[in-house]
């Protein structure tokens, strides 16, 4: 990422972090990547979570060692992944949104701002985000690979020049405050992978 086609994504960075409230903010593929990052860092143990979200979330809990429970939890636009500090935000997109912690964003083709694939990370620890940029890159710190000496087992999980310029063209066209998205889904506890979290919270 040390490329100058890759100072973009920077300011793609930057003007999400500005138009949500948050110091900083980190650009990753999708929400999905944002929440397993996020989970990681917080080396999450029991995480409680709606019973009704996309499949992705416990997942991201489960990759990263954590066991899901799962709650009869009504929401809109965001939620806590509980007890932690990391939210869920993928449906809604807003001025001022950020509150606090690890808040995840998805520009998913269906979603408010709708680059087609990517995520983001908002937060006010400078030490996550630096941790957060080197895990989204295979653990490097964007030098020069020869001279790189990589000492974290990261992910290909970065965001593209070409999604973070997209990123900035649909920015700037956004009405002033869109509403949160809705959408009706299924219990999870229904599905075969979580059958031990079925009853946790029912």
């Amino acid at each position: 990422m040390a490329s100058r086609a890759y100072a973009v994504v920077r300011m793609f960075e930057d003007a999400v972090a500005e138009y949500a409230g948050a110091p900083y903010a980190v650009a990753v593929e999708s929400c999905t990547a944002a929440l397993l990052l996020c989970c990681l860092w917080h080396k999450v143990g029991d995480v409680y979570l709606p019973a009704k979200t996309y499949v992705s979330v416990p997942q991201s809990v489960m990759h990263a060692g954590g066991k899901v429970h799962f709650e009869d939890r009504e929401w809109a636009g965001v939620y806590q992944l509980k007890p932690y500090s990391i939210w869920d935000g993928a449906k809604r997109f807003r001025p001022g949104m950020y509150e606090g912690g690890e808040h995840c964003l998805s520009f998913h083709v269906n979603k408010i701002l709708n680059i087609g694939r990517g995520g983001m990370i908002l937060t006010a620890d400078a030490e996550a985000t630096a941790w957060f940029r080197k895990m989204r890159y295979e653990g490097r710190a964007g030098v020069s690979y020869a001279k790189e000496r990589v000492e974290l087992c990261g992910y290909n999980a970065y965001m593209t020049p070409e999604q973070a310029a997209r990123g900035l063209m649909l920015l700037d066209a956004l009405p002033p405050n869109p509403p949160d998205q809705v959408e009706d889904y299924p219990d999870l506890r229904l599905h075969p992978l979580f059958a031990d979290t079925a009853h946790a919270q029912a």
